[in-house]
């Protein structure tokens, strides 16, 4: 039977209470007694209560509101729970807890260049607000320019550290762009690199590239970037069947050599929870053979193509030069990346470059702007 304490009403699985915004919201038993802030180590910031060790259904012996606190004595237990009311209200209605890494993205197109963010490395070295600036807009563009980098292998790893820790690849932590004399990619020559997103046979491609330019005195060789958000976005509002089969079907990525045989498989348009698009997953070079139905793929290569199509228009690309002492840094799972071609015997081209993850570049940025739950 149901039992009403003021403002709460008992229930049998859980109780209704009435929040100072005028709302009556739901609380389940088992969600209220597992997220007493006693559940919580104020130290390590883990869960110390094991909900799993309770031998009946948790029950409320009573109920009451005491100040800004659903007070709640339960039985079974010589346990009180003063869970806050602001706590309930961000919960309620099937809320979540505030993320603040998860800003709206903003689209852009290739006449950006002038306004991307710049941000000068040893200021974000000495300035933690430089720094969540700088993450803020890899959060909403996707891409930033680190500039006065030092001329070092040092000057990277320190600078890839402030979001987070350099992450290995099966070509190693580090990779250097350069003519080699005996290449394993297409990056090594000084041919044109078709615009893709890096290393799509690995089955999580990182997140964050760190592109710096060490010299660069050879004709050509212009970088281009686009972002593969606006295009998706595009490609949705003009083909939305399109959208929707390369947004739903894994097609096969590999790279194989002597010592190594990488493959996966991965949806070309990525979807975030809300539906938006979050990235692209593109490489021509590393496409394996496409082994879907035949019958299927009457539809997709057409999708396939267009897609592949649209991120070639120019209205989309940005072209440009990188310059000595800069460093370029942008979403892997976004950016769509390539490069014309030059002439590797009229100067010096040297790019060194890693990759961190987007779930610690996310993790930076919170750290930085919010208190969190558990901070004085």
């Amino acid at each position: 039977m149901d039992t009403l304490t003021s403002a709460v009403t008992l229930r049998e699985k859980g109780l209704d209470i009435t929040l100072p915004d005028g709302r009556t919201s739901y609380f389940n038993y088992y969600w209220l007694r597992d997220n007493c802030p006693t559940s919580f180590d104020s130290e390590t910031r883990e869960r110390t209560f094991d909900i799993f060790h309770l031998e009946q259904p948790p029950r409320p012996q009573s109920v009451a509101l005491e100040g800004e606190a659903l007070v709640i004595a339960w039985q079974r237990e010589n346990h009180v729970s003063h869970l806050p009311i602001p706590m309930l209200q961000t919960f309620a209605d099937e809320g979540r807890r505030h993320d603040p890494a998860a800003l709206p993205r903003a689209p852009w197109y290739g006449d950006h260049f002038p306004a991307i963010q710049r941000f000068s490395q040893p200021m974000l070295l000495s300035d933690p607000q430089k720094v969540a600036a700088w993450i803020r807009a890899m959060l909403v563009e996707g891409i930033a320019i680190i500039t006065d980098m030092p001329d070092s292998d040092e000057g990277l790893t320190e600078t890839a550290r402030l979001i987070g820790q350099v992450r290995p690849t099966y070509f190693g932590q580090y990779f250097d762009v350069r003519t080699h004399i005996e290449p394993t990619n297409l990056a090594y020559t000084a041919k044109a690199l078709e615009l893709h997103t890096d290393t799509p046979a690995e089955e999580v491609a990182p997140g964050v590239q760190f592109l710096h330019c060490r010299a660069n005195t050879v004709e050509g060789g212009d970088s281009l970037f686009l972002d593969g958000v606006a295009v998706a976005e595009d490609l949705r509002r003009e083909d939305p069947e399109a959208f929707r089969l390369l947004s739903e079907i894994d097609i096969p990525f590999y790279c194989e050599h002597d010592t190594y045989d990488m493959r996966s498989r991965q949806r070309v348009i990525e979807l975030d929870e809300t539906g938006a698009v979050s990235g692209v997953t593109i490489s021509q070079h590393m496409a394996d053979v496409f082994d879907l139905p035949q019958k299927l793929l009457d539809d997709y290569y057409p999708a396939f193509c267009r897609f592949g199509r649209m991120l070639q228009e120019e209205r989309y690309v940005m072209h440009f030069r990188m310059r000595a002492g800069e460093c370029l840094t942008f979403d892997n799972h976004r950016v769509v990346h390539g490069r014309a071609a030059y002439s590797a015997s009229s100067g010096e081209r040297y790019l060194r470059g890693c990759y961190t993850d987007r779930a610690e570049m996310r993790s930076s940025y919170r750290a930085l702007v919010s208190e969190g739950r558990f901070k004085a």
